[in-house]
């Protein structure tokens, strides 16, 4: 594995609907896992909410199939979801996890830093968004 030196932070983007969905359940989330929802809270604090029509077809929100690569160059492909729904052996991944956060708001092309919960340093870069049916 190639070891990532320095953070990247790439500017994401929110409708307001999930903005306000996601920014509840990081706040629900504060006692039970706090470490990551003040991730999740810091990634919706940088991200830039427009109307939820404006949201362009390639930004992961939720309900999106992501697909990513990663710095193992290992391509992945899960759909964003909220924790009820999360099942890894149907590759939906929770928000409230840290690839999860990380892959929120990302538009394909981008890439990001994220750390796992070791706190070891990974980086992804997104490959496709897939916008969700329900996602109008």
């Amino acid at each position: 594995m190639n070891e990532i030196r320095r953070d990247l932070s790439p500017a994401i983007l929110l409708g307001k609907a999930d903005h306000t969905k996601l920014n509840e359940l990081a706040i629900a989330g504060l006692d039970r896992m706090p470490e990551l929802a003040d991730r999740l809270l810091g990634e919706l604090d940088r991200a830039r909410v427009v109307e939820d029509k404006k949201v362009p077809e390639d930004v992961a929100r939720m309900g999106s199939r992501v697909t990513y690569r990663t710095n193992d160059d290992k391509e992945v492909s899960v759909i964003l979801v909220y924790p009820a729904d999360a099942n890894i052996d149907e590759g939906k991944v929770s928000v409230m996890t840290p690839i999860g956060t990380a892959l929120i708001g990302l538009r394909k092309g981008q890439s990001i830093t994220w750390r796992d919960r070791a706190d070891r340093r990974h980086m992804l870069t997104v490959l496709d968004v897939e916008a969700s049916v329900s996602a109008e």
